[in-house]
């Protein structure tokens, strides 16, 4: 019975092993698509700001576009060898208060300040200073 013990722990450590070393070994997941990552965003506000279906529909559409738009210019900016980060940085900023902009006529009253005090309002913010930042450079 001792021996039947220890075989099965050995075992048991030998497939604990294996499996641990196959996980170390498999290659990193793919970072999420832009569909993905939009389709995640409006889940998230849908059950933040309990939104209507016609408005997550727009919340979703309006993230696939402008991810994907933004995604466009981080790469043109990679692909020409830019390495200014302040530069990226403009272009999510840029791309970033357009999504706000389209939220603002899709949500009622009450679901933009909700989405405001979840966060969006000290994002809102910390662009403006960097825009008048760099408008005063």
């Amino acid at each position: 019975m001792k021996n039947l013990v220890a075989i099965l722990s050995v075992f048991v450590s030998a497939v604990s092993l294996s499996s641990v070393c196959c996980m170390a070994q498999s290659q990193p997941e793919e970072p999420p698509t832009v569909t993905e990552m939009a389709a995640a965003e409006a889940e998230r506000l849908e059950r933040l700001l309990d939104l209507e279906y016609w408005q997550v529909f727009y919340v979703d559409s309006t993230l696939q576009h402008d991810y994907q738009a933004m995604q466009d210019e981080y790469t043109a900016l990679r692909d020409a060898k830019v390495s200014n980060m302040s530069m990226y940085i403009a272009v999510q900023d840029k791309w970033m208060e357009k999504i706000d902009s389209t939220y603002r006529k899709y949500f009622t009253p009450q679901q933009w300040k909700a989405y405001l005090k979840s966060g969006a309002a000290k994002m809102q913010k910390a662009r403006e200073k960097r825009k008048a930042k760099s408008e005063g450079k």
